[in-house]
């Protein structure tokens, strides 16, 4: 078992910076590919940002290319997304992943954190 827990959200003003936690803990040993979700208001939750277990693959989703980076630290078993330039449609609640492979994937991941919520005024 893993347990992810996330920190870093807040509100920031339309143009603003964040940079989302994710600390893991329980069996770190294993190779995890790592992830980041999240989920509007009234819509379904969707994929952000990826990192292989090696940090040397990363995938974005179209709409955070060139504004957010995920990257992680093995040794403190955390991965971290910096969002820059921030827009008001980010505005959701932010879900770290985490899949027991050590590849990435857009959907299928094994365990959630419980989430931090991101708010962008505009």
């Amino acid at each position: 078992q893993v347990q992810l827990v996330e920190s870093g959200g807040g509100l920031v003003q339309a143009g603003g910076s964040l940079r989302l936690s994710c600390a893991a803990s329980g069996r770190t040993s294993s190779r995890y590919a790592m992830s980041w979700f999240r989920q509007a208001p009234g819509k379904e939750r969707e994929f952000v940002a990826a990192i292989s277990w090696s940090g040397g693959s990363t995938d974005y989703t179209d709409s955070v290319k060139g504004r957010f980076t995920i990257s992680r630290d093995n040794a403190k078993n955390t991965v971290y997304l910096k969002m820059n330039s921030l827009k008001p449609e980010d505005t959701a609640v932010y879900y770290c992943a985490a899949r027991t492979r050590p590849t990435i994937s857009t959907s299928n991941y094994d365990y959630w954190g419980q989430g931090t919520q991101v708010t962008v005024s505009s």
